[in-house]
C-alpha cells in the first residue's frame, strides 16, 4: 500500500486490508456535496456506506487518506478496478450542499500536490484521460463508466477549474515548467505608436513542506514552532495565504492554542496575533491542528507561529502550505 506523506492517515478497516490490490493508472476528482472536514468524510465512509474514496480534501487544506493508493476504493464504478488489475485513485472534495461552488485556493493546492505525487509515485501520465480506461487525470462525470447512475460531479465550476487551473498546475509542477502567455507577433510597420507594455502580475508560488518532528511543548508556555526546517514560515516582501499543520501528542483532553506573529528583523519586536483555539488532544493521544493566516510582509519581516498546550505535549509532525506572491 502507498500512503501520501502529506495526508492525515485515517485508515478504513476492514476495507484497507480486504479489498483487492490495484495498479493505479488514473486520478479522478469528486465533490462530496457536503461542507465536511476530512475527518467527517472518513466517518461517513466508516459508518454510513460501503463506498469510499482514497482521499478527502476539505476547505481548510487538510487531506485525509483512507485507503492506500494500491488498494481498490469504490468511488468510481467501472474505474475502481478493471479486469487487468488497473484502477483509479479517487479524491472527494468538500463542497456546498449543491456542489455549485468552486474549489478554494487550499483545495486547488492540495489537488495539484496529490496529482504530482501520484505521477511521481505511480507513473500516472500527465494527460487528461481520453477514454474511460485511458491512463491519466479526470473528473467523475467525464465518462458514464465512472458512475453507475450518471452524475454531474464535481460540478460545472470545478470542471472548469480542473481544465484551466488544476490539471495545468499538476503538469507545470511535475515538469518544473511555468506556463505563460503566448508572445504576440511584432508588426513590421505599426500604424500607431508603440505602447509600453505593463509588467505582468507576479505569479503566486505554491509552497509545500512537511517534516517529522519531536518538539516539546512545555505546559502553559507559548513555544516558537519551526515550520519545516526554518523558524520562519515566510520572509517578505510578499503577500501570502499560509496554512500550518501540526500533529500534537500528549494527554487526552489537553487543549492546544496557536498564534502567528510578524517579526521585523531590524527591531526583533514581534507583533502578536490573538490566540487561536486549536482544539483538544483526542482519546488516542493525538491532535491534528491546522491554522490559516493571510496578509503581507515587508522586506526583512518574517511570519512565525507559536503553540501552547495546557499540559506537556510533543509535536511529531509539522507541515507548511502556502501561496506566496512576491512583492
Amino acid at each position: 500500500m502507498a500512503w501520501y506523506p502529506d495526508a492525515v492517515k485515517m485508515e478504513l478497516q476492514p476495507e484497507s486490508d480486504k479489498q483487492e490490490a490495484i495498479r493505479p493508472t488514473q486520478f479522478i476528482v469528486h465533490s462530496i456535496v457536503a461542507p465536511w472536514t476530512a475527518r467527517r468524510t472518513y466517518e461517513y465512509w466508516r459508518d454510513s456506506t460501503n463506498l469510499e474514496s482514497h482521499f478527502g480534501v476539505d476547505y481548510e487544506g487538510t487531506v485525509g487518506q483512507y485507503i492506500g493508493t494500491e488498494t481498490r476504493a469504490d468511488a468510481n464504478a467501472g474505474a475502481n478496478r478493471r479486469g487487468d488489475g488497473t484502477g483509479a485513485v479517487s479524491a472527494e472534495t468538500a463542497s456546498n450542499t449543491k456542489a455549485t461552488d468552486p474549489w478554494n485556493a487550499k483545495q486547488i493546492e492540495d489537488l495539484i500536490a496529490i496529482g504530482v505525487w501520484l505521477h511521481q509515485r505511480h507513473g500516472i501520465p500527465l494527460r487528461i484521460c481520453r477514454t474511460h480506461s485511458d491512463p491519466g487525470f479526470g473528473y467523475h462525470s467525464m465518462f458514464p463508466q465512472w458512475s453507475t447512475s450518471g452524475t454531474a460531479c464535481p460540478g460545472i465550476a470545478r470542471i472548469k477549474q480542473f481544465k484551466t487551473v488544476v490539471f495545468p498546475g499538476i503538469v507545470a509542477r511535475a515538469t518544473g515548467k511555468t506556463p505563460g502567455p503566448e508572445k504576440p507577433s511584432t508588426p513590421t510597420a505599426p500604424a500607431t505608436p508603440a505602447v509600453k507594455e505593463e509588467a505582468p502580475m507576479p505569479a503566486a508560488k505554491p509552497i509545500t513542506e512537511s517534516v517529522p518532528a519531536s518538539d516539546r511543548l512545555p505546559a502553559g508556555e507559548y513555544t516558537l514552532v519551526k515550520l519545516a526546517e526554518d523558524t520562519a514560515a515566510l520572509q517578505g516582501p510578499c503577500t501570502y495565504v499560509v496554512t500550518a499543520y501540526a500533529t500534537v501528542t500528549g494527554t487526552p483532553g489537553t487543549r492546544v492554542s496557536a498564534r502567528f506573529h510578524d517579526l521585523p528583523l531590524a527591531t526583533g519586536r514581534p507583533s502578536l496575533d490573538l490566540p487561536i483555539d486549536g482544539g483538544a488532544i483526542g482519546p488516542d493521544g493525538t491532535l491534528n491542528l491546522s491554522v490559516t493566516r493571510n496578509g503581507a510582509l515587508d522586506k526583512d519581516e518574517q511570519l512565525r507561529l507559536e503553540l501552547r498546550a495546557d499540559a506537556d505535549a510533543t509535536i511529531t509532525r509539522r507541515v507548511l502550505r502556502a501561496l506566496r506572491t512576491d512583492a
